[in-house]
């Protein structure tokens, strides 16, 4: 599951993304100007921003250089009703994975999306970085960011974070975490779990309420 961010400031055209995006099994955000997304991206990584170009105030050109500085490897798709050269290549100039030009086709579309995804899979570099409020996780760096700070962690603990980021939004059963963190072979107490938890907690200082506990099931990374 991927998260993408739609950012236009027609409803319509927002619902009609986040409709086949979910079809194919990706969680989306939506924002509908410029500003608002900007807002967004500093809460919350993204692994595409579909970004309109006509937008008032502050239009997708801007949009894009802003958010160049502070996640300069998310890709980007952009929507536009001009179908320009001027404006294609100016995209490209700022960064832009792809161009789609409306009115598009919604499966077109999602082709071009899953090319973006896959072209970034291949390349994971361009994927390695979440920053949610105050805490980064670089996972090429395997280090972890507190307010700006590196977080004192045990190497189980960057294993057990990572695997939660990663997997954001979803509800994880001790069983799974155990056998995907510690192996499937793992035949120890669940409590070492519990305990790796609450000291991955207490690295996370006043974020450490993303870690969910589910009474009954396991822990769920919330955003």
């Amino acid at each position: 599951m991927y998260h993408i961010l739609v950012v236009d400031d027609e409803p319509n055209i927002r619902q009609l993304i986040q409709k086949y995006a979910s079809f194919e099994g990706h969680k989306v955000t939506q924002a509908a100007d410029g500003a608002e997304a900007l807002e967004i991206c500093r809460q919350c990584g993204f692994d595409l921003v579909i970004l309109d170009v006509m937008m008032p105030e502050l239009d997708g050109f801007a949009t894009l250089e802003r958010l160049r500085r502070s996640s300069p490897r998310t890709p980007v798709l952009m929507l536009s009703a001009r179908g320009e050269e001027y404006d294609r290549i100016r995209g490209f100039e700022l960064g832009v994975d792809d161009y789609v030009v409306k009115p598009f086709s919604p499966k077109e579309l999602m082709l071009r999306v899953s090319a973006i995804l896959r072209r970034a899979g291949d390349h994971e570099d361009l994927r390695e970085v979440y920053t949610l409020e105050g805490v980064t996780a670089d996972f090429t760096g395997r280090r972890v960011l507190v307010d700006g700070v590196p977080a004192e962690m045990s190497p189980k603990e960057y294993d057990l974070f990572f695997y939660l980021v990663k997997n954001r939004g979803i509800a994880l059963s001790r069983d799974k975490i155990l056998s995907d963190v510690w192996g499937y072979d793992f035949y120890g107490d669940q409590r070492t779990l519990d305990t790796h938890i609450k000291l991955l907690r207490r690295s996370l200082g006043p974020y450490s309420g993303h870690v969910v506990t589910l009474r009954g099931v396991g822990y769920r990374f919330e955003e």
